[in-house]
């Protein structure tokens, strides 16, 4: 049980990190880009790591129990 809730938190943390990361109006990516400079790349693997990532591990928590 405390497998699955965690999944479902993961998950939900994944959603709103990958929906503030694309709509436009939440996150100013031009400010971010003349911050950064050449690092600007690097947001993309913070976004890959904290959004679409816990989605996955959220869902892997979720199925696991129903596996084993």
């Amino acid at each position: 049980m405390i497998l699955t809730i965690s999944g479902i938190i993961l998950m939900f943390f994944g959603l709103v990190v990958s929906i503030v990361f694309w709509i436009p109006g939440i996150l100013n990516k031009e400010k971010i880009k003349n911050l950064m400079g050449d690092r600007y790349p690097l947001v993309y693997v913070v976004y890959v790591a904290n959004g679409p990532l816990l989605i996955l591990f959220g869902l892997l928590l979720m199925v696991w129990p129903k596996v084993h």
